[in-house]
């Protein structure tokens, strides 16, 4: 599987542990839009990365994180094509994939150890999308107005 990864600086070094992770763990391909320092920058930057990515690559998944990881929840749920779930425990990844279909997993550096992000992470990858009613609330969506 492909997770296309982003972050701002306040998240950089969580991004690059997350990042040898999910290689390590579980060999899955990862690109990395960055940032790739601690100088500072503007988070939409790369959330806007991220989702454009995934229009392009649709069957991959995102990670946006950022210090709380609202700020990037925030921008990329501007994005038709995204749905992206700010998660704070493994059940919520979970349920995000498997009621929500989500295709964006967004952390907060600054509220969640290296530990609890690979527990959420390993829930969100792992998670399936239920589908029947689930899709049928997810179809409503595109009645919610413009977006990007």
């Amino acid at each position: 599987m492909l997770f296309i990864l982003g972050s701002d600086h306040a998240a950089f070094a969580a991004k690059e542990a997350l990042k040898a992770f999910i290689q390590q763990k579980y060999q899955d391909q990862v690109e990395d839009v960055g940032t790739f320092s601690e100088d500072s920058c503007h988070y939409p930057t790369f959330a806007q990365k991220v989702c454009q990515r995934l229009k392009e690559q649709p069957q991959a998944r995102g990670i946006l994180l950022c210090g709380t990881g609202i700020g990037m929840s925030m921008v990329a749920n501007r994005y038709a094509h995204i749905r992206a779930a700010l998660c704070q425990h493994p059940q919520e990844a979970q349920l995000a994939r498997e009621h929500n279909n989500a295709n964006v997993l967004c952390l907060g550096a600054r509220i969640l150890t290296a530990a609890q992000m690979q527990a959420i992470f390993a829930a969100f990858r792992e998670g399936p999308f239920a589908g029947g009613r689930h899709q049928t609330r997810l179809d409503l969506f595109a009645s919610l107005g413009e977006k990007i």
